[in-house]
């Protein structure tokens, strides 16, 4: 089954075209990060509109690298949550007068799922996909949750953050240090040559008891520590203060992740997310998952952020569930755009 999936819940138009919900075929992103970054932070407006300007384009590159024709597609998958509602709505409505154009099935596919399943969506010859059940870690900008996977559309939230998400927190501060936008890809890139002890910020919750997560405490940590100098760090002072925070973050992240799945008893571990794209987070949690007996499962970074391939693995699974009469033609005008989806509902 050939689907055609889109994503526009955010910051990032994408097109893809996957196979039985496994083989990319393509997966084209059209990045906003230059948009926004003057501002440092997603303007949900301008968002929308360049999501009007990329969306066809960036379908029409998608089918081409992957050498069909619309008319070939068996069925279309879009994000339809959770996320910006303008930024959704684009995607929603070009996915359903695609799909009625050429009378295919649409589903609406669940953003944060789509992150967890993933790793299951392969990208290389010889991919070898994870096993069921296992705990998948999806962190980014906007979500940070650990839910027990049992199968497709089967999960179990164990703990998610009481405020700021991880990315969310690490944005924050590189915002406040004036790096640019998106802050968490400056300071994983400026910690690497930094000294992740070299200051002491707060791991909250790490010893709790439970699988919840909380950084708006260590964002305020920064600050306070920010506000006591009289100068913003550059040169090597900057990498320190860079790998500290990070750590401080993925510390966290793995401490919990390996402790929830040892609770569940699972034997995996999936990492997903933009923020799973960070080096020291992929490095730290195989090395401890491999510490613990628990394999680990890092999809690539073109799975990582957002993007459509895994929004078409996904969708996949929904499609191939119907009917032979529900595959034969379009019947979802009831897709819509929903601002909150919490995992398994």
């Amino acid at each position: 089954m050939v689907v055609l999936g889109i994503e526009s819940s955010c910051d990032e138009t994408s097109a893809a075209v996957v196979v039985d919900g496994r083989e990319v075929r393509s997966n084209v992103v059209a990045s906003q990060i230059p948009i926004h970054a003057r501002y440092g932070g997603v303007v949900p407006e301008l968002a929308s509109r360049a999501h009007v300007l990329d969306v066809i384009p960036v379908i029409e590159k998608a089918l081409a690298e992957a050498a069909i024709e619309l008319r070939q597609v068996d069925g279309i998958a879009v994000t339809s949550g959770p996320g910006l509602i303008g930024s959704l709505l684009v995607g929603i409505e070009v996915a359903k007068a695609l799909a009625f154009r050429i009378n295919k099935p649409l589903v609406g596919v669940n953003h944060v799922e789509a992150h967890l399943m993933a790793p299951f969506v392969a990208v290389d010859e010889g991919w070898d996909p994870p096993c069921f059940p296992a705990l998948g870690l999806a962190v980014s900008g906007g979500h940070t949750s650990l839910v027990r996977i049992d199968g497709y559309g089967q999960y179990q939230v164990v703990g998610q953050t009481r405020d700021d998400a991880a990315g969310e927190a690490l944005d924050k501060v590189g915002k406040a240090l004036g790096l640019g936008y998106p802050g968490g890809v400056f300071i994983d890139r400026l910690g690497a040559s930094g000294n992740p002890s070299a200051l002491d910020f707060p791991r909250a919750m790490r010893r709790k008891g439970n699988f919840e997560f909380s950084f708006s405490g260590l964002k305020t940590s920064v600050m306070t520590h920010l506000g006591k100098l009289d100068h913003l760090p550059q040169g090597e002072e900057l990498a320190d203060l860079c790998a500290s925070v990070q750590e401080a973050v993925v510390d966290v992240l793995v401490y919990k992740a390996v402790a929830a799945a040892k609770a569940e008893k699972l034997r995996c571990v999936l990492l997903t997310g933009g923020v799973s794209a960070n080096r020291r987070l992929r490095t730290k949690m195989m090395a401890a998952c491999r510490k613990a007996g628990i394999a680990a499962c890092v999809p690539p970074r073109s799975l990582c952020t957002d993007n459509a391939g895994m929004v078409a693995g996904l969708g996949f699974h929904a499609l191939s569930g119907l009917s032979p009469e529900e595959r034969t033609g379009f019947h979802s005008f009831d897709v819509g755009a929903r601002s909150s989806w919490p995992v398994g509902t």
